[in-house]
This record gives structure tokens, sequence and C-alpha cells, in this order.
């Protein structure tokens, strides 16, 4: 029986389509395997970080200082002209806080 070379290329059109087809059908499947392996191997770096078992800490201090001096100078207005006094404010102020503590967040 001779064979004629379209039926060959048929064979082979059908044979890449089912190939095809099957990969298609398996790439969910493909896909959860690659993803475990990642999740196993970041799994095997260290322990992930958990906020429900936090422990800090805390030592806090402020310190803040400012000057008030308010004075009136005479002088001249440069839109009117005409003479008058001028203010002059400079702000003092000092205070400091401090805080410390700990807190625990979850089990110890």
């Amino acid at each position: 029986m001779k064979k004629y070379n379209g039926q060959t290329t048929l064979e082979y059109v059908v044979l890449i389509i089912i190939i095809v087809g099957a990969l298609l059908a398996m790439q969910v499947y493909i896909k959860r395997g690659f993803q475990g392996r990642w999740k196993s191997t970041v799994d095997d770096f260290a322990d992930q970080y958990d906020p429900g078992k936090i422990n800090s800490l805390v030592n806090y201090s402020l310190v803040s200082n400012s000057d008030t001096v308010i004075s009136a100078v005479p002088g001249i207005d440069p839109l009117t002209g005409q003479p008058g006094f001028f203010t002059n404010r400079m702000d003092t102020t000092s205070s400091v806080e401090n805080k410390q503590g700990e807190t625990v967040v979850g089990a110890p």
C-alpha cells in the first residue's frame, strides 16, 4: 500500500494536536507542582514572620526647647508712610518627655 504525502502530514498534525491537548489538560497539575516546590524551598530557609508573636521594648525620649520674646519697635509703615509701632515675637518653650515599656503580643 502506498502512502501519500498528505496522509503523512495529516498524521503529524493529529499527533501534535494530541500532545498539545494533553499538555493543556495537565497545565494545572504542572503549575501546582512548581508552586509546591517553590513553597517547600522557601519554607526551608527560615521561620516566617508572625505578627501574632512579637515582643518589643520601647525606650522613647523627646526633648524640646524654644524661647518667646515680644518687643515693640517704633518705625514707619512702608505702605502709608505713617509712624507707628511694629511687634517682634520670639517663642521659648522647654519640655522633656520620656516613655519606657514593654509590649507583648500573642504567646510569649
